[in-house]
């Protein structure tokens, strides 16, 4: 395994969507395209379906050195009714679009850190949100919380407004690695918000764990991963630490690149992690991911009703994910588009009647059939394709494919394409066999993390 692991990790996307955002074709992008297309997939998918609504919220107190996401570091909480006024009345500009009422299947509350705001102001925003709309049966609501701020008054008010799944961001719970990350965070506030959590009821409580961390050794690791068995919880994210500060900045020049494990190491905390996550009752899903056999994810796995898209894996499927608030991504499953990375310019947007969009890519027909394929992978590990979802391409991909394929990463027959479960660990690799924007338009530049 280490060998595959030293002539597979290279640099590559995630693949919550495809094209991946730094292949978008910004310049052919229009706000008015991106309505069109969000209006014909309303249309088709509102009244079977449903929409997904994703919110970020983007205020943290304090600045977390491995965090490659859009935030804002304040303390100041007067900021928290200014920006949740601007995404109401973001949410005001799709509902006008639509024409009539969305019905609402999935919402997820991200960040950020979405537990920096009060319980009242949530419940402003999610009672604004759903005054607008219809809630579908059976509805998936989930919101990430952070251990040290979030309270018995956050979990109860938003379970009262519908949610039953809570993600509570751990990290590592070495004292060393904790310090490097600027996230101190004892075990005990974990603990204490998880049973927290299910006291009230709620059905599903995750964790995310990440390795390959400043100063991360197997002990360490092997330590969080035990203490994080005490807590059982439903599932885990298992994240490879993504180094990107040429993108980010400063926040991930928080420690000496040095302290970072080397390429064994982080190989070492891979494997011995996914081993010791099934030895204690974890089965992998996607990519990432670990659930109990009772948990949502992996049965949607089991029923091939597992989706993925910019929130990440999804026990339900919608076309439509309309994202409020700044930086957020939508996806109409034809079209991408982000909103100003700007809390001060998307909240000026808004507030002249402008959905904030700003950049996105609209999916041609070859798009929308990669996609699929990489959907199917990142999903159901396998692929087939036929005349009408064939890409020209295809040729290239299965000669590259089949040096995988005589390492046992992938099964080839017909035309039909299966991950192996020895594969697993080179998902993303398989996927970017099929990414032909990536292939066509080779970056001069590192932009995506290493894949293992």
């Amino acid at each position: 395994m280490n060998s595959l692991i030293d002539k597979y990790n290279i640099p590559g996307p995630r693949y919550t969507s495809y094209p991946t955002v730094p292949f978008w074709d910004n310049e052919s992008f229009t706000s008015d395209l991106w309505q069109q297309s969000v209006l014909r997939t309303f249309n088709e998918t509102n009244d079977s379906e449903g929409i997904s609504v994703y919110i970020h919220l983007p205020f943290c107190e304090q600045l977390c050195t491995f965090c490659a996401c859009h935030k804002r570091i304040t303390k100041q909480h007067s900021v928290e009714t200014p920006y949740l006024e601007s995404v109401l009345k973001e949410w005001d500009l799709y509902v006008k679009l639509f024409g009539r009422t969305p019905k609402i299947k999935e919402l997820h509350l991200g960040g950020g850190t979405p537990t920096f705001f009060s319980p009242a102001n949530l419940r402003l925003l999610l009672e604004g949100i759903f005054a607008k709309a219809e809630i579908a049966e059976h509805p998936e609501f989930s919101f990430e919380g952070h251990p040290n701020n979030t309270t018995r008054e956050h979990l109860q008010t938003l379970y009262d407004l519908g949610f039953r799944r809570a993600s509570f961001g751990v990290q590592d719970y070495d004292p060393q690695v904790q310090k490097a990350i600027n996230r101190i965070q004892p075990f005990e506030n974990v603990k204490n918000v998880t049973d927290m959590a299910r006291e009230i009821g709620y059905k599903g409580v995750s964790h995310d764990l990440v390795f390959g961390l400043p100063f991360h050794t197997w002990e360490k690791m092997e330590y969080t991963i035990r203490k994080t068995l005490e807590l059982k919880p439903d599932r885990l994210a298992f994240y490879s630490y993504a180094h990107v500060p040429w993108i980010k900045g400063v926040g991930q020049r928080g420690f000496d690149e040095n302290d970072l494990p080397s390429g064994e190491e982080k190989r070492k905390l891979y494997t011995n992690g996914k081993k010791l996550l099934e030895e204690l009752g974890y089965i992998e899903v996607g990519m990432d991911h670990f659930a109990l056999p009772h948990d949502d994810l992996y049965q949607s796995m089991v029923s091939g009703d597992i989706h993925r898209n910019f929130m990440g894996y999804s026990s339900s499927k919608t076309k439509l994910m309309v994202g409020l608030g700044m930086s957020a991504i939508s996806d109409s499953w034809y079209s991408f588009a982000q909103s100003n990375k700007s809390v001060e310019e998307y909240q000026k947007l808004v507030e002249e009647g402008i959905i904030p969009v700003v950049k996105g890519h609209v999916l041609n027909e070859e798009d929308l059939i990669i996609r699929q394929h990489i959907l199917n992978l990142m999903c159901r590990l396998e692929t087939s394709w036929d005349l009408q979802n064939s890409f020209p391409e295809i040729e290239n991909a299965l000669e590259s494919l089949k040096e995988m394929e005589a390492d046992g990463l992938v099964e080839i027959s017909d035309n039909t394409i299966k991950i192996t479960d020895k594969g697993r660990a080179f998902t993303r690799n398989v996927a970017m066999t099929f990414d032909l924007r990536m292939l066509r338009n080779k970056p001069e530049t590192r932009i995506f993390s290493m894949t293992i």
